[in-house]
């Protein structure tokens, strides 16, 4: 019964969520395992470039360390602002998701060339959280029962969490720069005096990850209608009888 329950839910998530959050936990997985190293799948642009270890430009976005609870924070934060962010604000545009994927880790990439990080998981995280974050300014949120506060105060309530527990903020700080350029770029200047549309998605991405737009205007012919019949078109009611009206 658990395992039918966590299997509909598993399958309800959306595609790019369920994708991303999958392949966090089966590299985490295999590095536990020893099935892999964490040598192997680092960030690492002489590797990258020199050897040709493309693998690395992915795989340094899935794993967040060895399971405990830096590992349980953030797959659980990016499952859970992945996952609102597929079904918010792009819900019905994935191929936008998608985009935004593409962007967030290509300025990741740069900054990571010149910011001596191994692994940009979490830094992907906080750019998630970010986006989210301002897209959702009226929302009340309650971290750990000890604050309550508005939703754009998130990111700098978790660049907080991360001092009192002693980690570097430069992780914090780089996902909401990154996350703020996207927001700025795609939310904001658009909408400015003389501002226009920055971002726009290539067209590959919609055609591999969008459904189709349906013609408004299409009336399939009779034979594509189930028994050749105008199904939903009802018949005119006859006139009643004059024996049989009713008072």
């Amino acid at each position: 019964m658990a395992a039918h329950t966590f299997h509909q839910e598993y399958m309800q998530m959306p595609p790019i969520t369920r994708a991303y959050t999958t392949a966090c936990v089966l590299t985490t997985v295999a590095v536990q395992l020893d099935i892999i190293t964490p040598f192997q799948i680092y960030f690492n642009p002489d590797l990258i470039f020199k050897q040709l270890q493309l693998w690395r430009l992915v795989t340094n976005f899935l794993y967040f360390g060895p399971i405990g609870f830096n590992f349980l924070f953030n797959i659980i934060f990016a499952y859970r602002y992945c996952r609102m962010l597929e079904e918010g604000s792009f819900r019905g545009r994935t191929a936008d998701f998608v985009f935004m994927f593409l962007f967030g880790g290509f300025f990741m990439t740069l900054t990571g060339l010149l910011i001596n990080l191994v692994f940009l998981g979490s830094v992907f995280t906080i750019m998630l959280v970010y986006v989210w974050s301002r897209r959702n300014p009226y929302i009340r949120m309650n971290f750990f029962g000890l604050m309550n506060f508005q939703a754009p105060y998130l990111p700098w309530v978790l660049l907080g969490f991360s001092l009192l527990l002693g980690n570097s903020v430069i992780i914090d700080l780089m996902g909401i720069a990154i996350g703020h350029i996207y927001y700025f770029l795609e939310d904001v200047f658009p909408q400015q005096p003389n501002g226009f549309k920055v971002l726009r998605t290539p067209q590959l991405l919609k055609y591999i990850f969008d459904a189709a737009p349906e013609d408004p205007n299409y009336n399939p012919l009779p034979e594509d209608r189930p028994g050749g019949f105008e199904w939903g078109q009802g018949q005119a009611p006859r006139e009643p009888q004059n024996g049989n009206q009713e008072e």
